[in-house]
């Protein structure tokens, strides 16, 4: 038996952790917190796993004050 007793989210639940999930077939979604899992395309109703938190995707992608795109956190000092 698995030592994992965790379930993962399916189709209709409402999302409770910003990121991207992904179905079982390797589907992958960015999610907000509020939004309810949909339905895949082709399996119907899915499980859904959190394979990328929100933060990783948004935090490290800012602009410059030029428009150029910066890939670390901003610290409040240039």
């Amino acid at each position: 038996m698995s030592e994992n007793k965790q379930m993962n989210p399916m189709s209709g639940e409402p999302v409770e952790v910003d990121g991207v999930y992904e179905t079982e077939w390797g589907r992958q979604e960015q999610l907000s917190r509020g939004d309810i899992f949909p339905a895949d395309p082709v399996l119907g109703s899915t499980e859904w796993e959190l394979v990328e938190y929100g933060a990783e995707h948004d935090a490290f992608a800012n602009e410059d004050d030029d428009g150029k795109l910066r890939r670390h956190a901003v610290r409040g000092d240039k």
